[in-house]
């Protein structure tokens, strides 16, 4: 019986040996002797048993002790890479009349584990810094609309009364009525739900008093994020109250905003605290370029949507991106400060301005900054159709415009989308739709009625003129008669005879009065005129 046994495994060897001259490396398996030597490890034992029973043919005997040939009846073995087998000796032992054979391993495992595992290099790995891309995916934008959404307003854009006045049909995107009052709450909230719990619970700290440093208090007290607010000793103290009513802690440090901003960022060193600025990240920049998204949902139909540019532009490029991949057709247009032709000179030499870096302009706020980078002026080269600029003048009437027609008291920032229409700088949309984004509605009531007042000036709607008249009590009361003949009212009159460059017995009377429109202030102007033809009208 051992013989046949003997004789039936040596044939399969042969047959193993003949597939591994052709192809040792696919079939060469040193652990098959081993699979035979635990069959037969104890064939001595039963030998005198299976003498008094029948015997059993080859067949039934390779059934029996599972010994059939894999490339016959079975799966074939998987191949051992040649490398792995190094170190392994063969040794011929003899276990009564069967031989087997056994494979000694050189070494220890652990050692054989060592050498079979290549090494791979550590890299070291950097502190986490948001990256920044280049030019900004559809995808993330999409990806920050439905992760904000339930901590923003969804805005309306609306048709405005204001239309009938310019000959366009304006749509107005009233991103104003975000909780803040500005459309950089969207930016803030993405920026925030992406940091790490660990970084959530040390706290997040700005240095500065815009639109972003308010949404910084609002949404980070929402999500109970510690937040700190930097700001210099010459803020509103306006301002300084709707942060800290936001919840946020306001700390008033230096005279000028680098000396806020110096300080904040040794806070944020020493306390673990992330440093926020309104950069030009992927992720703020996604989160604003959600308003493109709600606009051409609302409004599919638009010819030309038009943005605030200037230093914080980031809205413009952004919201480009969006508009573009869902309609190429669709004209973006930006509009910015003539005082602060940012992006226009930035455009024209190829990189970002900053010489205007760190500068606050009592109306347009933050002239510069991180705010304005590399990925933002690429994202407008390529995206944006044009970057028109607009006069003062023009922006104040734009917000008398929205004062009286939406009843928003809108900024600089929000007014120069309809500045650009008032100024007549774009002919080439008559008749057509146009969507504005009035983006923020955060003025300070004394730089509202500094403005308001200006603004009305500009309209022909307040006048102030001077009048040389004998020093006779009736003197005055015809000329309140005169102005009254002509519906004009007065808001204001003072008279003069102490110091006057005139005669004696004269005084000077200077009057501030309000009219309906130009045509009743040009009325008004001629009729003074022809009765006292040294009456002097200030001019604007």
């Amino acid at each position: 019986m051992n013989f046949a046994i003997q004789f039936l495994y040596s044939k399969g060897l042969g047959q193993r040996d003949a597939v591994d001259d052709s192809e040792p490396e696919e079939d060469s398996d040193p652990f098959w002797s081993s699979c035979v030597q635990t069959l037969f490890s104890d064939n001595g034992n039963k030998n005198a048993t299976k003498k008094n029973q029948p015997p059993l043919t080859s067949k039934d005997q390779g059934q029996k002790n599972c010994l059939v040939p894999c490339d016959q009846n079975g799966p074939r073995p998987l191949a051992i890479n040649p490398e792995r087998l190094k170190g392994f000796v063969e040794e011929e032992h003899f276990n009564g009349e069967l031989s087997t054979w056994e494979m000694n391993v050189a070494g220890s495992a652990e050692e054989l584990l060592k050498e079979s595992v290549e090494p791979t290099a550590q890299k070291n790995r950097k502190p986490s810094i948001r990256p920044k891309n280049d030019f900004l995916r559809f995808e993330d934008i999409s990806a920050a609309a439905f992760k904000i959404q339930g901590g923003v307003q969804k805005t309306p854009c609306m048709y405005s009364r204001i239309s009938k006045q310019y000959g366009v049909d304006i749509y107005l995107k009233k991103e104003f009525l975000q909780y803040i009052g500005s459309v950089k709450e969207r930016g803030v909230l993405y920026l925030l739900t992406s940091l790490s719990q660990d970084q959530q619970k040390k706290g997040v700290i700005v240095a500065t008093d815009s639109n972003f440093a308010m949404a910084v208090a609002f949404h980070a007290s929402e999500l109970q994020i510690p937040a700190f607010v930097i700001m210099s000793a010459g803020t509103s103290p306006g301002r300084v109250k709707m942060c800290r009513d936001y919840g946020a802690m306001v700390i008033l440090f230096g005279p000028t905003a680098r000396d806020a901003r110096s300080h904040a960022m040794r806070l944020a060193e020493e306390n673990g605290y992330l440093y926020m600025e309104e950069e030009d990240s992927a992720a703020y920049l996604a989160g604003l370029g959600t308003v493109g998204l709600e606009i051409y949902e609302q409004m599919p139909c638009l010819d030309v949507v038009i943005f605030p540019a200037g230093g914080h532009c980031g809205l413009l490029a952004a919201s480009a991106a969006a508009l573009k991949h869902l309609n190429p057709k669709i004209s973006v247009i930006g509009v910015e400060s003539a005082k602060f032709p940012i992006v226009q000179e930035s455009l024209k030499i190829g990189h970002c301005m900053t010489e205007h870096d760190w500068i606050t302009h009592p109306l347009y706020g933050e002239l510069g900054g991180p705010s304005f980078g590399g990925n933002t002026l690429k994202l407008t080269k390529k995206l944006v159709d044009k970057v028109i600029s607009v006069r003062e003048e023009d922006v104040l009437l734009a917000m008398l415009r929205l004062l009286e027609y939406e009843r928003v008291t809108a900024d600089a920032e929000g007014s120069m989308g309809l500045a650009a229409l008032i100024a007549g700088a774009l002919p080439d949309f008559k008749g057509k739709k146009v969507g504005v984004v009035v983006c923020s509605a955060n003025l300070s009531l004394p730089l509202l009625r500094h403005c308001l007042d200006r603004a009305l000036v500009l309209d022909h709607r307040v006048c102030k003129f001077s009048i040389v008249l004998p020093d006779f009590p009736w003197e005055i009361t015809k000329l309140m008669e005169a102005i009254g003949r002509e519906e004009a009212r007065v808001l204001d009159m003072r008279k003069e005879n102490i110091f006057p460059n005139t005669d004696l017995f004269t005084l000077e009377v200077t009057c501030v009065v309000e009219t309906r429109d130009k045509t009743h202030a040009t009325q008004l102007r001629n009729t003074l005129s022809e009765k006292y033809p040294a009456a002097q009208w200030i001019s604007q």
